[in-house]
């Protein structure tokens, strides 16, 4: 794994000041994992009530949407969880607030906004010309 350029500069952030931000990704993983759970829970497919049901086509066509949109919430959720917990590594070992990319500090406004980013603003900008340029 490569270094981040703030490693090499030997930046890194006070656990004690990162202590409050520990705190709210906690909150945050912990409401997200119970936002997994309850949307699990809405998929059609996952519905005992289903397997006898031969009503009317539309039935069927109404439980492919329900579960289409459970998967793609269900995939966001995911995809959040993975960040959050990604952040609460970064804490840990005091990355946290230091871009990934560039190895600067990461702008307080951004971090407040979106607790889980590891990318400056500009680097991020950089990463989404790169993926639209595709």
């Amino acid at each position: 794994m490569a270094k981040i350029r703030g490693e090499k500069r030997g930046i890194r952030i006070p656990k004690k000041l990162l202590f409050p931000v520990a705190g709210v990704l906690r909150v945050q993983l912990k409401s997200l994992k119970k936002r997994r759970k309850s949307i699990i829970g809405e998929d059609p497919f996952k519905m005992g009530s289903r397997e006898g049901n031969k009503a009317s086509p539309d039935t069927d066509a109404s439980e492919q949407f329900g579960h289409t949109r459970v998967s793609a919430v269900k995939a966001e959720i995911d995809r959040k969880i993975i960040q959050t917990r990604k952040a609460l590594t970064r804490v840990k070992v005091g990355s946290y607030g230091i871009c990934e990319e560039c190895g600067e500090l990461i702008d307080t406004d951004r971090l407040t906004i979106y607790p889980e980013a590891t990318l400056c603003v500009k680097c991020e900008a950089k990463r989404e010309k790169k993926r639209g340029g595709k």
